[in-house]
């Protein structure tokens, strides 16, 4: 029995029961998580994660998709830990649908939606039956019509929520013909439309210049598509949860954030830097 060092053996009783030696590195010590995120400038953002959770003895391993209903079918499988794409309308609209038990545990960015036209300069200058493309994926369409309204193109039905279809539309002054297309089409669409209303991921993906060719865009205050890490509703307590969402919302994640996304995506989480 080693009783050389009974104050010090007290000491670090102690100092453990009030939280001043932290547990949590080693509880996430060499442990790999799976995590899935859509392809392109993520990828980067993922990097200074992924440095991040090191110091806490996390691997993150990334797996990429191109395709928005991917990560939380893999997800739900476990063929992933943990996913990062989405915000909590598109989560809804998939829990709805395939009954995933999926929760967010940490804000990561948000992406203010934006109208985009190569053919007219402003809002104002859309003409009568303009064809305007909009995503057809449930929250994405939905926030694409809630944008038109604030804009005064069009106006929905009262009690239409967050998930309007076109069908919800209660007046078209303008008699514009929504045109419902594929979220990874409809920017690469803007030329063969009068304006299309584009996800700023899939904006940038189709060469859309984001200041110049951006005639509207939804307002970042009170937004409610926040994207965040989602995780199994069982893993959400898991110690490696905590670890990884520490890991991103640091300021260098949210420089990465800024200087990949040219300032078209703002890191989301309470406290985060915005230039």
């Amino acid at each position: 029995m080693n009783i050389k060092h009974p104050f010090k053996a007290t000491l670090l009783s102690i100092l453990f029961a009030w939280g001043v030696v932290s547990a949590q590195p080693s509880l996430a010590a060499n442990q790999t998580v799976r995590v899935g995120i859509m392809s392109g400038e993520d990828e980067d953002v993922w990097r200074a994660v992924a440095a991040n959770a090191a110091k806490h003895g996390l691997t993150v391993k990334v797996t990429t998709f191109s395709d928005y209903t991917q990560p939380n079918e893999a997800l739900a499988q476990h063929d992933l830990d943990a996913n990062s794409f989405q915000h909590k309308p598109y989560l809804d609209a998939q829990i709805q649908a395939r009954h995933y038990d999926i929760v967010p545990v940490g804000f990561t960015y948000v992406q203010p939606i934006g109208l985009y036209s190569r053919k007219w300069k402003s809002v104002d200058a859309l003409p009568q039956n303009a064809a305007i493309g909009v995503p057809n994926d449930p929250s994405n369409e939905g926030r694409a019509l809630l944008l038109l309204q604030a804009i005064g193109v069009i106006k929905l039905r009262e009690n239409a929520g967050l998930l309007p279809t076109a069908r919800d539309i209660a007046s078209n002054p303008k008699h514009v013909q929504i045109k419902e297309l594929d979220a990874g089409i409809v920017g690469r669409a803007i030329g063969d439309l009068d304006a299309a209303v584009v996800n700023t991921d899939w904006a940038i993906k189709a060469g859309i210049k984001i200041p110049q060719e951006r005639i509207a865009q939804e307002k970042v205050t009170n937004n409610p598509y926040r994207n965040f890490i989602a995780v199994n509703a069982k893993d959400a307590q898991a110690p490696w949860v905590k670890a990884l969402v520490e890991s991103y919302q640091q300021a260098n994640v949210a420089s990465s954030i800024l200087s990949v996304y040219h300032g078209a995506t703002l890191p989301a989480w309470d406290g985060a830097p915005q230039k």
